[in-house]
């Protein structure tokens, strides 16, 4: 069953399941279910898919390749190599006991080295573009590696090509490989997330030891049921189901005026915050739950986490279309509360939200 591949502890059968501990078999499964004209689903950590009960009728494919190492060091930076199968976690514990800087902020996120360029992966003021030089890829288009550069994988807020090339679960472009451009420092980058700044006790845009830094941020996840456990259903879930919306500044005159938003790049846009939105529009942390109004919804087998409303976690025995009740209720509710629509961060997998 691939609910015991993934964090959300959902779905069905594949119809065959494939595990591939080295690139070349890899190449060759997804070769192999391309040439036999079946559907194909990469899984890796898990942590970024709700797969639908009834299962996925095609090939689906563990990626379990590992490989971590540095070269083409500098008296400033050096390069961390690390296999798509890697754990991402592990992978930015062994930068910090390099002596390398620049992932620190984003330990404790679930799941696997080679999908992290995909969503261009993101928490505490930090995402993956900043630090990435390059990923290897198998374009299943051509039957050929290739390498694309920072520039050419066209990064944007939780977005890539090659996620805009991806269709249901399913890249063009596969990650073999990816390169990380850090410094060669036990500093951290700097802090640009507030309440991690706070946490350490230096100020936006100053920088803390990244050891202390990493810790830091598995506390706050933590304490946000945001680092899987096992025992704790909290952490059962996909981490954060909705993506911050990113809407045109205009649309602040509709919210009240102490709602969160951010600056982004784009000229005329703001970055909400979509906890926020959740909370003001009546959903909260354990929504769902019983003694909550959302129990009838799901029947306490899937709720909002007790600790961080932007989860949606398994309580024990929920099916994918409990997560995606619960969400529904939240989605339409705070588009009935604000006229915006959240956007599902997670792969969705044989479902619809």
């Amino acid at each position: 069953m691939l609910k015991n591949l993934t964090t959300s502890q959902v779905g069905g059968p594949a119809q065959r399941l494939v595990r591939a501990t080295t690139e070349a078999e890899l190449i060759t499964a997804i070769a192999g279910a391309d040439a036999a004209g079946q559907s194909m689903l990469l899984i890796g950590g898990g942590s970024n898919l709700v797969i639908s009960d009834a299962g996925f009728p095609g090939t689906a494919i563990q990626i379990a390749t590992r490989g971590v190492r540095v070269e083409e060091q500098t008296e400033d930076t050096a390069l961390l190599r690390v296999a798509a199968g890697e754990n991402w976690d592990a992978t930015v514990e062994y930068s910090l006991v390099e002596s390398l800087s620049g992932l620190e902020a984003l330990s404790g996120i679930p799941g696997c080295a080679g999908a992290t360029p995909v969503q261009n992966v993101g928490a505490y003021g930090a995402d993956i573009s900043q630090t990435l030089e390059w990923a290897r890829l198998y374009d299943r288009n051509t039957g050929e590696q290739l390498t694309m550069d920072n520039a050419q994988l066209d990064f944007g807020y939780r977005d890539s090509l090659i996620k805009r090339t991806s269709a249901n679960g399913s890249p063009r472009y596969v990650v073999l490989e990816a390169g990380f451009r850090l410094r060669r420092t036990e500093s951290s980058a700097p802090i640009r997330y507030a309440e991690l700044a706070k946490r350490l006790g230096v100020g936006a845009g100053d920088s803390a030891p990244a050891a202390l830094v990493r810790q830091s941020v598995l506390e706050l996840r933590g304490s946000k049921a945001m680092v899987y456990d096992q025992n704790d259903p909290d952490s059962h879930s996909t981490g954060s189901f909705f993506t911050n919306p990113i809407v045109p500044a205009a649309a602040l005159t509709r919210l009240p005026e102490n709602a969160p938003n951010y600056p982004v790049t784009e000229a005329g846009l703001v970055k909400l915050s979509a906890a926020w939105l959740i909370d003001q529009a009546g959903f909260s942390k354990g929504f769902g739950l019983q003694g909550t109004a959302g129990y009838a919804l799901a029947g306490g087998r899937a709720a909002l986490s007790t600790k961080h409303t932007l989860a949606i976690t398994n309580r024990g025995g929920a099916s994918a279309e409990d997560l995606l009740t619960i969400a529904r209720a939240v989605r339409e509710g705070v588009h009935e509360r604000f006229g915006i629509t959240l956007v599902n961060e997670p792969l969705l997998i044989g479902l619809a939200l």
